[in-house]
């Protein structure tokens, strides 16, 4: 039994769009990567640690622990020996108490995170895993989270093309989900359901070769 990381925010831990309600895990992308990776044969199971509002390096005004940072190491601790670590973060770098953040200073937060991960403490033996970088689609905020995000389609812009160069110099995988996925029709922050669909049927092309290598 292979196991994968799943290290996230709201996207990932699948918040329905204008509610606090949580799609079931095998609509929300992990679970649909999952079940494809079992169809594709693979024997595997993906670990989630997503956190809503979860920035890179930053702290949330209002709500303790949205660091990415803190306690990374002791969450790979946790779960190694581990297969893979898929990393999906950036889109809260850009909500309106981060005014001067930017492309640059979103991938020096995921720079920060993936040196992390390859400091980890892990027990003797236990190999340090590959990475796999998810770019979110970019940001159009609306309705209800117009304020939060104000500003976040503007300062997010060059996201993927900085997040893609980060993974060839420092060598882990990339995946810009904005190739097969938009943001919601609904806020223009998360993912609506279909898209979950989209982008885990997706992501199991990508996966399941990291996965055989190992």
């Amino acid at each position: 039994m292979q196991h994968v990381l799943v290290y996230g925010d709201s996207l990932t831990w699948g918040i329905v769009p204008n509610t606090r309600r949580r799609l079931p895990f095998d609509e929300r992308w992990p679970g649909v990567l999952e079940n494809k990776l079992k169809e594709l044969g693979h024997r595997v199971r993906l670990i989630e640690d997503c956190l809503n509002g979860r920035r890179t390096v930053w702290e949330d005004p209002f709500k303790p622990g949205r660091n990415g940072l803190l306690g990374l190491g002791q969450c790979m601790e946790k779960h190694s020996p581990l297969s893979l670590v898929i990393l999906m973060l950036g889109t809260n770098d850009f909500q309106f108490s981060h005014p001067y953040n930017n492309a640059w200073s979103a991938t020096q937060g995921i720079a920060t995170l993936i040196d992390e991960i390859r400091k980890a403490p892990m027990e003797p033996g236990m190999p340090i895993p590959p990475i796999l970088l998810i770019c979110p689609p970019p940001s159009s905020p609306r309705g209800p989270l117009s304020e939060k995000f104000a500003g976040a389609e503007k300062r997010g812009s060059g996201l993927s093309d900085a997040y893609r160069a980060l993974s060839w110099d420092i060598g882990c995988h990339f995946f810009d989900a904005a190739t097969v996925t938009p943001t919601s029709r609904v806020d223009g922050i998360h993912l609506d359901v279909d898209q979950h669909v989209l982008l885990g049927a997706a992501l199991a092309g990508v996966v399941a070769p990291i996965l055989a290598s190992q």
